[in-house]
């Protein structure tokens, strides 16, 4: 079978490295987070992945708890408590 030489498919769309910010939220830190232009929501860190890639932020208002990643596109601002 011949190897497809296409690689791209391989590569990730966005960088999987966290913003440097991210690596100072800890579980319990009020947040705001940008979805897409026009769409932001505060919310609670929940927990973080031990690499700080992924976090889950249960959101204000009863929006639910959501897992965000860093190649997701979304930024997670930290808040002044």
């Amino acid at each position: 079978m011949a190897r497809n030489g296409n690689r791209a498919a391989e590569a990730p769309l966005r960088p999987a490295e966290p913003a440097e910010h991210w690596k100072s939220l800890k579980e319990g830190d009020r947040v705001r987070v940008r979805l897409a232009p026009g769409f932001e929501t505060g919310g609670l860190v929940d927990a973080i992945t031990w690499d700080h890639t992924a976090v889950w932020v249960d959101l204000d208002g009863g929006k639910g708890r959501t897992l965000l990643h860093c190649s997701d596109g979304v930024e997670i601002v930290q808040q002044d408590s």
